[in-house]
């Protein structure tokens, strides 16, 4: 068994119910979500001209493989109502894998660890709620090491809903 780490996130729409659904419907079909961080609302990231994203970290266990770890996550995306207009674009949900166990994945349809994580404020600050202590396994420092040298100056903070 597995244990994945799923980067969540939403800014359109109902944004904390597409959070919730995907969450359910990750654990579903994908395997036993285990543990989830606070939701952090947090702002886009390479294209800045849209809404504010809800974003959150799972933890999953599962006995898939990461590739089809990541197509059954693509299917739910569209479950959803994912439309990918443009890279970076507004959406009502995005399920990406951060990190699965040590494993270093260079395929076409999943890099795993994420390769852009350590440049994401909003990826590392839920991910390091629950994982802070965890060896990136490309870059061999903790998850609370690599958030405290992001140079990202993006809007991160905790969501309540009112």
């Amino acid at each position: 068994m597995s244990k994945a780490f799923l980067l969540l996130g939403s800014n359109m729409g109902d944004r904390m119910a597409h959070l919730k659904k995907a969450i359910q419907k990750t654990e579903e079909v994908c395997g036993k979500i285990v543990q989830t961080s606070s939701v952090y609302e947090t702002a886009p990231w390479g294209f800045l001209n849209q809404g504010a994203f809800l974003n959150q970290v799972a933890v999953i266990e599962t006995n898939y493989t990461p590739i089809k770890l990541i197509q059954l996550l693509l299917e739910i995306e569209t479950e959803i109502g994912r439309v990918r207009e443009f890279k970076l674009g507004p959406r009502i949900i995005d399920i990406d894998i951060l990190l699965i166990d040590d494993e270093i994945i260079n395929d076409s349809l999943l890099t795993v660890p994420h390769p852009e994580m350590h440049k994401r404020r909003f990826a590392l600050i839920p991910l390091a709620e629950l994982a802070e202590g965890i060896n990136h396994p490309v870059f061999k420092k903790t998850i609370q090491q690599i958030l405290s040298e992001c140079t990202d100056k993006g809007h991160v903070q905790k969501f309540s809903e009112l």
